[in-house]
């Protein structure tokens, strides 16, 4: 199968990069009224070549600065461009600027196409060749072959194709991507189908049928029809001109700069952390607080841009910033941007995305900046630990890494078995969901779980152990409950933690009585010992209790605790004893496998209805019997 390329053009107004194209491909694509009647390039244009082995979509940019933000929607995902300059007017400013902007997209490969060779002698053409070899001495394009040509001539087109394919050969095939996306730069009513999007395929493919999430809107919607160059097809890929029929999606609500992708892929944020560069041949700095137009995707947002470790960044100075947008953007790690200023009349820089949803990073915290420098890291491994870092409390799953860290969806299994075992994630099984959180977190996370509890039973040093819901609540600033929840059964099983799912205490605190207490405490155990299954309620130790009267509860907890009593209900406790030899009765008499009644089991008792019934309902609730009607029976498990 012939592998599918974006190329693009970029040139100085009037230098003849849309008659270049037609003399390629034999199509006009100023497709406007405005444009045929004005002559000049005013938005992108698209055409497709084909080369042995390639298929080429071109997508024609304008050179006119006016119209710089139409020509970097074009520009966005190409995999190559022809850089064209005319003979007759040698490097002009957007020469210039169209070559800034291709570096700051990151491009590495391109042809340089000159132009209008008809119109001068070998002269000018020699020396138009040392002025181009100069202009590009320092960027991807320094090795490039110069071709000569001429469009109303015919002149070098049969070698500029050929300097293209041999460019397509260097290509480096990228990981390939199953999951879809597209940014979109075009809309349009086709009578009869009704809204068709456009755009280049950066990743993924797509079928017929398939929904897609379009954002940042965050909507489901469902493809009709698909088309590759006017040719209606089944499916589209990465590297392919498209043209997508969507279903129900009304024409005025669709914007360029919005997006297509597979559902869950992309998340719309309206704060990106980046790697900046300033431009070296601009005459002004890029100021901390400097408000800005980011060009991402075919997107184009106001910014006021956050320099996270300078004040400002000379010409060829880079560095860490945050972009505060005004409107939410979707991206993904590493995908390159472009600034301009607010009044869109110069470049000031670009550079590559490093967190696609960010928070706000204060520049007074400086593990954050060395957390945020590993982003910049080629290595997945530590890519992937920082993104999970940076996720605080909350996680992410194999989704989010895809996206945050610049990870293939083929190397996720390694990446998280790899972390996993080097201790540096926890992998959190919960009951709808699955995260990833990061060793640091988990611990810090305990901490505060265990302090919480310290600070409780610092409190109420009577009370052995606390509400687990009003822990929970204490710890709420941390945004998920659910994790919070998790820790604590996670402290449970490393003993770090007793308890269940209602109460819970650090596993070495003891309640501490008082010398006082302490005596009630042991006439409280010695009532209820001699009072056997009829023992007096708590409050019933009031006049006892003098001035600890307040603390009964709490003593009666600490008796719970230490296993010296048995809560029954709110208003009954038995002696450890007494319930244990209730409940030997209770086994010697259900053990024949015949039902007891309420009334029987308070006749082996020795007690009275109003014990009786609270008595046998703790047997069930505790399942050493369960009922059958009006009949108690042993449970098989306790015969």
């Amino acid at each position: 199968m012939p592998r599918e390329l974006i190329l693009g053009t970029a040139g100085h107004i009037d230098h003849g990069k849309t008659s270049l194209v037609k003399a390629l491909t034999g199509v006009d694509c100023d497709r406007l009224p405005e444009e045929k009647a004005r002559g000049i390039t005013i938005d992108i244009g698209f055409a497709k070549l084909d080369l042995d082995g390639y298929h080429l979509g071109i997508v024609d940019v304008p050179g006119h600065e006016r119209f710089i933000r139409n020509m970097l929607a074009g520009a966005t995902g190409i995999d190559l461009a022809i850089l064209v300059i005319a003979a007759d007017d040698g490097v002009m400013p957007q020469t210039r600027e169209h070559l800034e902007i291709l570096r700051l997209l990151q491009l590495q490969q391109g042809v340089i196409a000159l132009t209008k060779t008809d119109l001068v002698d070998e002269i000018t053409l020699q020396l138009r060749e040392m002025e181009i070899r100069e202009l590009v001495r320092d960027c991807f394009l320094s090795e490039s072959p110069i071709i000569r040509t001429s469009a109303t001539q015919g002149n070098g087109i049969r070698d500029l194709k050929e300097a293209l394919k041999i460019c397509c050969d260097q290509i480096e095939q990228k990981q390939a991507s199953e999951w879809f996306r597209l940014a979109i730069d075009r809309a349009f009513i086709v009578q009869g189908h009704g809204t068709v999007v456009t755009g280049s395929v950066s990743s993924g493919t797509l079928a017929v049928g398939v929904e897609l999430e379009w954002l940042p809107k965050g909507q489901l919607v469902r493809t009709r029809s698909l088309q590759n160059h006017d040719q209606v097809v089944s499916q589209i890929q990465e590297g392919m001109r498209a043209a997508i029929n969507l279903v129900g999606v009304p024409l005025e609500e669709v914007k360029r700069g919005q997006e297509l992708a597979k559902p869950g892929y992309l998340k719309a944020s309206k704060v990106l952390s980046v790697q900046l560069l300033a431009l070296k041949d601009q005459r002004h700095s890029i100021k901390h607080r400097t408000e800005a137009r980011l060009h991402i995707g075919t997107a184009e947002v106001m910014v006021t841009v956050s320099l996270l470790n300078a004040e400002l960044l000379n010409p060829g100075q880079s560095g860490l910033a945050q972009l505060f947008l005004k409107e939410s953007v979707t991206a993904i790690w590493g995908q390159p941007f472009v600034l301009r200023n607010s009044s869109a009349e110069t470049t000031l820089g670009g550079g590559q995305v490093l967190q696609p949803t960010g928070l706000k990073i204060r520049r007074s915290q400086p593990e954050m900046l060395q957390w945020m420098d590993r982003l910049r890291s080629n290595d997945i491994m530590e890519r992937a630990e920082a993104v999970v870092w940076f996720r605080n409390y909350h996680g992410l799953t194999r989704v989010d890494l895809v996206r945050e860290a610049g990870i293939a969806p083929s190397q996720l299994a390694e990446v998280e078995n790899s972390l996993i075992q080097n201790g540096k994630w926890l992998s959190i099984e919960q009951t709808e969901r699955r995260i990833l959180l990061h060793r640091e977190r988990w611990d810090e996370l305990e901490e505060r779980i265990l302090a919480v509890l310290a600070k409780l039973h610092s409190e109420a040093p009577l009370l052995s152990h606390h509400d687990r819901q009003k822990v929970i609540s204490q710890l709420a600033y941390i945004g998920d409950e659910g994790l919070i929840d998790w820790g604590i059964e996670e402290l449970i099983r490393l003993k770090k933690i007793s308890g269940d799912n209602r109460r819970i205490a650090c596993s070495d605190f003891k309640p501490k009585l008082s010398q006082n207490q302490k005596k009630l405490k042991d006439r409280i155990i010695e009532s209820l010992r001699t009072a056997g299954f009829a023992p007096p309620e708590p409050r019933s130790f009031a006049n006892l209790a003098g001035g600890n009267a307040e603390s009964l509860e709490d003593i009666f907890a600490v008796a719970v605790a230490e296993g010296l009593l048995v809560r029954v209900s709110h208003e009954i406790y038995l002696h450890a004893d007494a319930e244990a030899s209730m409940r030997e009765a209770v086994r010697q008499v259900l053990a024949s496998g015949r039902g007891i009644t309420v009334a029987e089991i308070r006749d082996i008792l020795g007690t009275t209805r109003k014990f009786a019934v609270p008595l046998c309902e703790y047997l069930d609730r505790i399942g050493f019997t369960h009922r059958e009607g009006d009949l108690r029976f042993l449970q098989v498990a306790n015969s």
